[in-house]
């Protein structure tokens, strides 16, 4: 599957969308990709899950761990593609953690699951979340990366679509000058 086929079912199944938007990162943007409208269809999402898992057949992990809410079905199903353990972390009094009972043993090679990556914040706190357990890191995967590169220095990211977002701060949004509506999507609010 090549790029422009993930772009593809991302228009096809209304997961790729245009207008002014706060990112979860609180940068503005014109464009938007809410995963979320793909686990409507598992079919697509197990598509997109194989597909990732045969990139990250050269990275050796013992458990898939995702963000909530957001990524915890994409993560399940690139899990169960892997044929992987699969946990997720979730926000409680502000801050990830892992919690369920969920345990990670000491060295065990986790695999982060994002849907989207933009500045990859969420993947930090999941990181610092997951410290105390005292795992490895074996990477981080997601359907779309928006970063730019710009993390290359602290992350190894396997994604299925590279784009080059446009975003904007809010005190520079051209969107706002022009008064067109702010949607907030996301799980979490922008700052």
């Amino acid at each position: 599957m090549q790029q422009e086929d993930v772009k593809q079912l991302l228009i096809d199944f209304d997961g790729l969308l245009n207008g002014h938007f706060c990112l979860t990162s609180g940068l503005h943007s014109d464009t938007y990709f809410q995963c979320a409208k793909l686990y409507q269809y598992p079919p697509v999402v197990k598509t997109l899950a194989a597909e990732l898992a045969k990139k990250l057949k050269e990275i050796e992990f013992d458990t898939v761990v995702s963000p909530a809410i957001g990524a915890i079905i994409f993560g399940y199903e690139v899990a169960a593609a892997a044929d992987k353990r699969n946990l997720f972390v979730e926000r409680k009094d502000g801050e990830m953690q892992l919690r369920r009972g969920y345990k990670l043993k000491e060295g065990e090679r986790v695999l982060i699951v994002e849907d989207v990556i933009t500045t990859a914040r969420t993947i930090f706190e999941t990181i610092e979340a997951l410290k105390p357990f005292k795992i490895e890191v074996a990477g981080v995967a997601c359907i779309v990366d928006r970063s730019a590169g710009k993390l290359k220095d602290k992350l190894e990211i396997t994604s299925l679509l590279q784009v080059e977002p446009i975003t904007y701060e809010p005190e520079n949004c051209p969107l706002c000058k022009l008064g067109i509506e702010l949607t907030k999507p996301g799980s979490r609010s922008g700052k």
